[in-house]
Parts: structure tokens; C-alpha cells; sequence
């Protein structure tokens, strides 16, 4: 063998084995002993990453629950099965989970938004949003689905009118859905709220109802409708749900002209119910 090439292969196989070395004794030295409490509590969590906790992941999230610095119902799309489990794991109190739907507060559609461009750009909300989108509410939804695609628990779907549908039997809460909206148009309530304002549209009346059929008007029937002084206000042109007071029945929805406030609306629609009707329209 060549001398030079002898000398190579000797240089390079010892400074493999100090390289090899060297990392044993980094690993050794630097390696993070891994809390055995967080690895038991990011079995029970739903490893989604969804963000609903306000952190980063399901792994940072057992982090902050192993050192007590988060309440045991915390992970949100777990539900009060997580909670229960968390709890047990840190030996407290189980609480009640936080219930949390997703509400999509437009209606504002194919068949009732007036549309005043053919936009061509990339099919998604963010990006119709930079150019104003094709509707002339400023306000409304889109209609391209980001918050469908956002959904990791397959609990929204995209109607035949151009609107996202939450389904309520499957809805966690996580937000993710209401974070990739745009125009905030999806908003998370408690699961015992039941009477919404479907519109977000802050123009005057005559202004709001020519650019689409079911806007808010700010007639102040609602206002006047509800059971308590203060229970539901006009703020902006639009009739805005103080739910600290107003009491949680239909009353204030039967003389809206446009029928924009609802009562009950969200708890009627599951996913079962969703593709039955899709299937029933295509037959």
C-alpha cells in the first residue's frame, strides 16, 4: 500500500474515533434527564399540537402541567376525559373541562352576498383577503375554506352555499379554525351560549342590506326585544350580545327583519346530519 494513502486512512480512522469519542462525552455530560411526570403526561394528551392551550405543542403544554404552573383542564380539544386523566397523574382535583365550540358568525353566502368582481388569485382566504375578495360586504366570509383545512378533528366542512359548517359532535375547541380566519369572523363560545348575531357587518343599515340579504340592519328590534336593559347593545351599526345579561332565549330573534340573530342554531347541525343531507340533495 502507497505510504500516503496508508498515512490517509490512519489520520482519518483516528480522527473518527476522537470525533466518536467526543460525542459520547458531550452526550453524557450535556444530555437533559427527561422528568418522568412529563412523559406520562403527554401519553394522555391528544398529541394534536393544536395550539388551544396557547402553547407550542402537547410536549410544552406537559411541561407547564408537571410543574403546576397551568390548570388540569387546560388541553381544551381533550375534553373532560384528558382533564380527568391529568388530574390523576398529578394526584389533585379533577375540574370541569372547558367546553368550547366554534361559531362561524356569518351567513352571508353564495345566495345572499352580492358579489362585485370575478377574483382569479389563489383560492384561499389570506390571499383573497389582500385584494378585498369578490364580495361587496367587507366583513363577511371569504368562502375559500382556510378554517376547513385548519380543522384537525375533521368537524367542518364547506356547504353547497359557500360557507363553513361546524359540526357540533365533533368540535373540540382547539381554535385553530378561528386563527386561520382572516376576517375573525369564527369566534369561540361556550357550549351553553345559544343566541348569536350571524353578521359582522358594521355599515349602516341601507349600506348592509344592499350588499347582502341577511346583514345586520341596526334596527334595535333585538334591542328592544331583550328581557334585560343592556342585554344586547348597537355598537357600530351592529347589535352586539352582552352575555354576562342577556338571558339565553329566542325572544329577541322574532322580529329581526333579516334574521341575523338566531337562537339554537349551532346544536342542530353534526356530521351525520351533514352528509345525510348532502347525500339526500345529490340522489
Amino acid at each position: 500500500m502507497d505510504s500516503a494513502v496508508f498515512i490517509s486512512v490512519i489520520a482519518m480512522g483516528g480522527l473518527g474515533i476522537f470525533f466518536a469519542l467526543f460525542l459520547v462525552i458531550a452526550d453524557k455530560r450535556l444530555r437533559v434527564e427527561e422528568d418522568p411526570l412529563v412523559g406520562r403526561l403527554l401519553e394522555v394528551l391528544p398529541q394534536t399540537n393544536c395550539g388551544a392551550c396557547g402553547y407550542a405543542g402537547c410536549l410544552q403544554l406537559a411541561e407547564k402541567l408537571a410543574l403546576h404552573e397551568v390548570a388540569v383542564n387546560a388541553c381544551t380539544a381533550g375534553g373532560q376525559e384528558v382533564t380527568d386523566m391529568v388530574a390523576e397523574i398529578l394526584g389533585v382535583e379533577s375540574v370541569e373541562a372547558q367546553a368550547l365550540k366554534a361559531v362561524v358568525l356569518c351567513r352571508g353566502g353564495d345566495r345572499e352576498a352580492v358579489r362585485t368582481v370575478r377574483y382569479r388569485g389563489d383560492r384561499t382566504c389570506l390571499a383573497a383577503e389582500l385584494s378585498g375578495g369578490e364580495k361587496a360586504c367587507g366583513y363577511g366570509c371569504h368562502g375559500y375554506g382556510d378554517c376547513v383545512r385548519a380543522c384537525r378533528f375533521d368537524a367542518m366542512a364547506m356547504n353547497d352555499n359557500g360557507l363553513p359548517v361546524v359540526f357540533y359532535d365533533k368540535c373540540v375547541g382547539c381554535g385553530a379554525c378561528a386563527r386561520a380566519c382572516p376576517r375573525d369572523i369564527i369566534e369561540m363560545h361556550p357550549v351553553d351560549r345559544k343566541l348569536f348575531v350571524y353578521c359582522k357587518n358594521k355599515d349602516k343599515g341601507a349600506k348592509a342590506r344592499k350588499v347582502c340579504k341577511v346583514a345586520c340592519v341596526a334596527c334595535t328590534l333585538c334591542v328592544k326585544d331583550c328581557k334585560v336593559e343592556g342585554g344586547i347593545t348597537m355598537k357600530d351599526n351592529l347589535a352586539t350580545i352582552n352575555y354576562e345579561l342577556c338571558p339565553q332565549t329566542d325572544e329577541p330573534t322574532k322580529r329581526c327583519p333579516t334574521k341575523c340573530i338566531l337562537f339554537g342554531e349551532e346544536e342542530k347541525m353534526t356530521r351525520e346530519d351533514f352528509y345525510a343531507s348532502r347525500i339526500k340533495q345529490a340522489s
